[in-house]
C-alpha cells in the first residue's frame, strides 16, 4: 500500500510580490489555470486514491488548501503550529499517517514543483514502492538527469552498484553533493553519475520512524508525545512541543546518517521554479526572446519577462523583470533577480 505526503508549508519568498507569505508559491497559478498545489494532487491521483493523499500545511494556510483541495478529508490536512523546516514536518506527518496505514510506503514531495510526463512519473513511484517492498530498511529518492549546468539545485553521485526493477535502474547513491559551482555543474552535466536531487523521497512509514528516533532524537522525542492526544485535541501539546524542537531539514537531521540510499534516475521533465527566470522556460517567448501578457506592447526590448495586468509598454530595454500585483510594482534586472529578496527586506510594511 501506499501513501503520499504533499509538503505545502512554504512562506512564498520566491516569486515576490505575486507570491507573499499570506499566498505563497504553491497557491499561485504560475504556469495555467491551475495552482502548483491542485496540479500536484491531481498528478498523485493516477496513481492513489484520496484517502491516502495527505497535506501538511503551516496553520495559516489551511484554508486556502481546503479551498484547493476541497475533496480531501480534514484528516487528510495535517497542520503545522509553525514552520520548523522539512525534518520535523516529515516526523509529524509520518507518525499522523502511521495511525492510518502503519504498514504502508510513504512518498514525500513538495507541493510546487513542475513535472512534465505524469505517466513516466507515475511508473517512477510504482519502481520505487516495488524496491521499498523487498528493501524495507532502505530509502528511496528521486534522482533528474541534467539538461544544463544547474548551480541553484543539489546533486547525486550515484555509486556503481544497482539493482534492475520494472526494467529501471536503481542506483545505490555514493553521496549527495551541495549546490555546486559552475565549473562543476558543467562537469556533472557530462557524466551519467550525477543527478539533480529533486526532494522527492520514497520509504517505508516505520523506516523513516525509526531513523527518526535514532538520527534526531531530540525531535521525535517531542513529537512522539503528541501521538497520546491526537483525540484528545493535539494543538496545545503539539504547539508547546513544537517550539521547543530544532529547526533543521530532513536531509541533515536523518539522511546524511544513513548509508542505505538509492536514487531511481529519471527521465520526465523536473524544475522546481525557483524564480522569475525560470519561467522563461515554459512560457511562450515573442520573437525577442520576451515573456509577456497577450496586452503588452514591446519595441526593440529583448529577454524580458512581464507580467501585468494593465497594458505595459516597454521600450528599448532588455533583461528586465517587470511583476505587476494590486500592491506592488517590481522592476528588476534579471542578472540581479537574486537581490531582490535582499531589496525587499529593505522596505518596511510590504505585506
Amino acid at each position: 500500500m501506499i501513501c503520499a505526503l504533499i509538503m505545502a508549508g512554504g512562506k512564498g519568498k520566491r516569486f515576490w510580490p505575486l507570491s507573499t507569505e499570506k499566498k505563497p508559491k504553491q497557491f499561485l497559478k504560475l504556469l495555467g489555470e491551475k495552482t502548483m498545489l491542485r496540479i500536484t494532487f491531481e498528478r498523485l491521483q493516477k496513481l492513489i486514491p484520496n484517502e491516502r493523499i495527505f497535506v501538511v500545511t503551516s496553520k495559516q494556510y489551511t484554508k486556502l488548501v481546503r479551498e484547493e483541495i476541497p475533496e480531501l478529508s480534514s484528516r487528510n490536512i495535517i497542520v503545522e503550529p509553525l514552520s520548523r523546516n522539512t525534518a520535523p514536518c516529515i516526523i509529524l506527518s509520518a507518525l499522523k499517517i502511521r495511525k492510518y496505514y502503519k504498514d504502508s510506503t510513504l512518498v514525500v514531495l513538495p507541493s510546487d514543483h513542475r513535472i512534465e510526463n505524469n505517466e513516466e512519473f507515475i511508473n517512477t513511484l510504482v519502481v520505487g514502492e516495488k524496491f521499498i517492498a523487498k528493501n524495507k530498511d532502505s530509502i528511496v529518492t528521486i534522482g533528474i538527469r541534467p539538461n544544463r549546468p544547474e548551480i541553484g539545485y543539489g546533486y547525486i553521485k550515484c555509486d556503481s552498484h544497482y539493482v534492475n526493477v520494472n526494467s529501471k535502474k536503481v542506483f545505490l547513491v555514493n553521496k549527495f553533493i551541495e549546490k555546486p559551482d559552475l565549473c562543476k555543474a558543467e562537469k556533472y552535466l557530462q557524466s551519467d553519475e550525477y543527478l539533480w536531487n529533486c526532494g522527492i523521497f520514497i520509504w517505508k512509514i516505520e523506516t523513516i520512524l525509526q531513523l527518526a528516533k535514532k538520527y534526531a532524537t531530540d525531535i521525535w522525542s517531542k513529537l512522539v508525545e503528541i501521538e497520546n492526544y491526537w483525540d484528545q485535541g493535539v494543538s496545545l501539546v503539539l504547539e508547546k512541543n513544537y517550539r521547543e524542537i530544532e529547526n533543521i531539514s530532513i536531509d541533515y537531521a536523518i539522511m546524511e546518517n544513513v548509508r542505505s540510499i538509492y536514487t531511481i534516475p529519471c527521465e520526465f521533465q523536473w524544475d522546481d521554479l525557483g524564480n522569475w527566470t525560470s519561467i522563461e522556460r515554459y512560457r511562450k517567448k515573442d520573437n525577442e526572446g520576451n515573456v509577456t501578457n497577450e496586452n503588452s506592447i514591446v519595441y526593440k526590448s529583448k529577454k524580458n519577462i512581464v507580467i501585468t495586468k494593465k497594458k505595459a509598454l516597454l521600450n528599448n530595454v532588455d533583461n528586465l523583470i517587470v511583476v505587476e500585483t494590486e500592491d506592488y510594482i517590481l522592476v528588476s534586472s534579471k542578472e540581479k533577480e537574486q537581490e531582490i529578496k535582499i531589496a525587499k527586506n529593505l522596505c518596511s510594511n510590504l505585506e
